[in-house]
């Protein structure tokens, strides 16, 4: 059987890397005022989302794949209003990609069929990636939705696939 390992962990990479571009394109259309604004207490902004998701790839790939220390603090990132300016909440999920591609890339598939523990899951490397890749693409989806909702604009991510008129 071959080893799918190279390309599932290229595949992996390129989503996480277009789902960022995507949040930073989203970011642009927005106010910082509407970057933390929510229509109630039990809502994320788009500023919860984005320590969110800096904090659950850090603590899936980074720490717990890559063995650095897991310094999450998951409830602060649903609670944060403010504090963070777009530029410095784009630098902090950029590092988080980065940090985060550098563990994926790197993995080997023992390492990626092996067992670790994160939050309160056993899960393989091959889920913790898995999972990262999905929690992701979920939240980026989201965050595209609020964004459409605030501003009325079409994102034209999709403008190739329109068809001619």
């Amino acid at each position: 059987m071959a080893d799918i390992t190279p390309e599932f962990l290229s595949f992996a990479v390129s989503k996480l890397r277009e789902f960022e571009s995507r949040i930073v394109v989203c970011s642009g259309k927005l106010t910082e005022e509407q970057i933390w604004a929510r229509g109630s207490a039990n809502e994320n902004s788009f500023g919860n989302l984005v320590l969110h998701l800096s904090g659950n790839i850090r603590q899936w790939i980074v720490a717990t794949l890559g063995g650095q220390p897991d310094a999450r603090d998951r409830d602060a990132e649903f609670a944060a209003e403010g504090g963070k300016s777009i530029a410095e909440l784009l630098a902090h999920l950029h590092r988080a990609v980065e940090e985060s591609v550098a563990v994926i890339e790197s993995r080997t598939a023992e390492q990626l069929l092996a067992v670790y523990h994160v939050q309160v899951y056993d899960v393989t490397g091959v889920e913790a990636v898995f999972h990262v890749v999905e929690h992701f693409a979920m939240h980026t989806g989201q965050m595209i939705f609020l964004t459409k909702m605030l501003t009325g604009t079409d994102l034209a991510f999709y403008a190739a696939l329109k068809k001619q008129q």
